[in-house]
C-alpha cells in the first residue's frame, strides 16, 4: 500500500523566547514492513541544530527556536509503501540489547493491578497466543476514551481508571509483557484510518520481542497486528524516548500547539 503523509507540529508563544530546543523524531526508516520512497522534514522559525540516531536506531534531530521567536513550525511529509508482514517487524537491530527492553521506567512501572493483570493472564506455550491474550485483555479492561489522561499518566493509573488512549495501552501491555519475561517497547507512527483523511494526532502501539520470530507489534487500541495502513516512525521504552516532539523553552510566555495529520493512500 502507498500511503502519503503530512504532519505538521506549530507552536505559538504570546511573547518573545530567548532560547529553545526541540527535539523531533519524525523519520521512518526503512524495516520489513516499510519503504521509505520520499521523506523530508521542513522547519520555520527554527534551524537544525544536529542530527543523529539514538540508542534505539531512530532519526533524531535537535531544532532551535530562531532567537525572540514567537512560533516554529515543524512539518514532516513524504511518501511509504508498506508491505504486509502480519505484524512481524523481524530480526532484533540497533545499539541496545535486547536485555534493555526488560527495563521498566516511571511510565511503565507496575503497581498491584498491573502485577494481578500479569498473574492472572492464562499461561501459554505459544508466546504469539499469549501476548494476542494481554492484548484483548488490556483492550477490556482499559476503554479507548481521549481526554482522560495525558502524556504524563503512567499505566498503572490508566488501568487503575478504565480509560485511556492508544498511549496508555502500548505502556500497559509492554509493562506486562516485561513481567512475563518478554523484551518490549512503546511505537509511535501513523495509522491510514478508513473513515478519514484528517486526524488529530499520531499513533503508538506496542512491540515484543518472541524468540525465533523476532519484534511483532500489537496494537491494543484496535486489538490487531499492525497491517498495511501502519507506518513506524520511533521506537522507545516508553512514550518519553519516542515522542513525535519534545523540548524545552525558557521564558515566561504562554504556549500553545497546534497538530495538523493528513494520511491517505
Amino acid at each position: 500500500m502507498l500511503l502519503k503523509i503530512r504532519h505538521s507540529t506549530q507552536y505559538s508563544y504570546d511573547q518573545p523566547v530567548p532560547y529553545g530546543l526541540q527535539q523531533a523524531r519524525l523519520t521512518p526508516k526503512a524495516c520489513a514492513s516499510q519503504s521509505i520512497l520520499d521523506w523530508r522534514v521542513d522547519i520555520e522559525g527554527g534551524r537544525e541544530e544536529v542530527a543523529f540516531d539514538d540508542q534505539h536506531g531512530n532519526r533524531v534531530q535537535l531544532i532551535s527556536l530562531d532567537e525572540d521567536a514567537q512560533q516554529i513550525s515543524i512539518v514532516c511529509s513524504g511518501e511509504v509503501e508498506t508491505h504486509p508482514t502480519a505484524g512481524v517487524v523481524g530480526p532484533h537491530t540497533g545499539f541496545a540489547p535486547l536485555w534493555y527492553y526488560k527495563r521498566q521506567t516511571p511510565l511503565t512501572h507496575p503497581g498491584k493491578l498491573i502485577r494481578k493483570l500479569a498473574a492472572d493472564l492464562a499461561d501459554n506455550n505459544d508466546s504469539i497466543a499469549r501476548l494476542h491474550g494481554l492484548s484483548a485483555t488490556i483492550r477490556e479492561e482499559m476503554t479507548y476514551e481521549t481526554d482522560r489522561t495525558d502524556s504524563g499518566t503512567t499505566a498503572e493509573d490508566a488501568l487503575k481508571s478504565g480509560h485511556g488512549v492508544c498511549q496508555d495501552h502500548a505502556h500497559t501491555f509492554v509493562s506486562v509483557a516485561r513481567i512475563l519475561g518478554f523484551p518490549a517497547r512503546y511505537v509511535s507512527g501513523y495509522l491510514m484510518m478508513n473513515d478519514r483523511i484528517l486526524q488529530e494526532a499520531s499513533h503508538a502501539w506496542a512491540e515484543a520481542f518472541v524468540p525465533d520470530v523476532g519484534w511483532i507489534g500489537f496494537d491494543v487500541s484496535n486489538v490487531i497486528s499492525p497491517d498495511e495502513r501502519y507506518v513506524r516512525i520511533a521506537i522507545g521504552l516508553d512514550y518519553d524516548e519516542a515522542a513525535p516532539v519534545s523540548g524545552v523553552v525558557f521564558g515566561d510566555g504562554a504556549e500553545s500547539l497546534l497538530v495538523s495529520l493528513q494520511v491517505q493512500q
